[in-house]
């Protein structure tokens, strides 16, 4: 087995390297966030019940897809129903 020697100038590369690499990570843009989401992790996000959520779906507040027993909600019909029913405050 050949014996590999790290000269002072080999760490000081490497650290360079790692330097910029973790520099590159840090001003990536941030992630997008999830296209489709659960039921639970509506209901979690808008605080709502299931009772009312399954309300939203039958009225069509709130369009969704059913695979099998799954029921998906589209991260911008969320959006857009928060948007919708946002209220802004008159300053007094």
């Amino acid at each position: 087995m050949a014996a590999e020697i790290l000269t002072r100038e080999d760490l000081a590369v490497f650290k360079k390297e790692l330097f910029h690499e973790l520099r590159d990570l840090m001003n990536a843009p941030t992630a997008q966030p999830r296209k489709w989401f659960k039921s639970y992790e509506v209901r979690d996000m808008l605080g709502i019940s299931s009772g009312t959520l399954q309300n939203m779906r039958i009225n069509g507040t709130l369009s969704y897809t059913k695979i099998g027993g799954l029921i998906f909600y589209d991260y911008n019909d969320i959006i857009k129903l928060m948007e919708s029913t946002k209220k802004t405050v008159k300053p007094s």
